[in-house]
């Protein structure tokens, strides 16, 4: 991450944002303290498909669901 000037910032304001563009965070400072920083936004995520959640449920790994509901699981453990 590099630091430039508040007058540095504004003279060179293009090349800034060709650097934030690369994915380089950039700080600017006012007497020698930080006021703002620019850096790349994130990208969002791509939408998740049908295709996809088929092909995650293929792969689950873990415990079935239960065969019957928790109302009739407790039922059954008070009656024990």
């Amino acid at each position: 991450m590099s630091a430039y000037s508040e007058a540095d910032a504004r003279k060179r304001l293009p090349e800034l944002i060709d650097r934030v563009l690369r994915g380089e965070s950039v700080t600017i400072t006012r007497r020698g303290k930080p006021v703002a920083e620019l850096r790349p936004i994130a990208k969002h995520p791509r939408k998740i498909s049908a295709a996809a959640l088929d092909w995650l449920a293929e792969r689950r790994v873990g415990a079935k669901r239960p065969h019957e509901d928790a109302g009739a699981l407790i039922s059954r453990t008070r009656r024990i």
